[in-house]
């Protein structure tokens, strides 16, 4: 995945995150997370634009991403069990984003969603 990043946009890091979107399915897939926004990219197709908001689907030549700015993240929440690791977000509109982790721990990826 090559990311165009904006101007004053960097890296803190990325993970190999399975992602579970408000309507339902689950992908798998590397989240990068930057100091702007959250971007997941699980080589979808054409028809995975009907699984999220058309707002946070991004499609650049033939590959096609997930992007949530960080300004719509309402809240970050861990939830942690011995075999499941998530972090939910909660956007501005009230849908809810789920990225496992597994049995890893999921506390650098939320520590990273709320660095700005």
């Amino acid at each position: 995945m090559k990311l165009e990043l904006g101007q004053g946009e960097s890296i803190i890091n990325s993970w190999t995150l399975v992602y579970t979107p408000p309507t339902g399915g689950v992908y798998n897939g590397k989240l990068t997370v930057t100091n702007k926004r959250l971007i997941y990219d699980a080589k979808f197709d054409v028809s995975a634009q009907g699984i999220v908001d058309e707002v946070l689907y991004v499609k650049s030549g033939s590959e096609a991403y997930i992007v949530i700015p960080k300004e719509k993240i309402k809240s970050v929440e861990a939830k942690k069990s011995f075999f499941s690791k998530k972090a939910i977000l909660t956007l501005d509109n009230g849908q809810q984003h789920v990225f496992s982790y597994g049995m890893l721990n999921i506390d650098p990826v939320v520590n990273a969603i709320n660095q700005q």
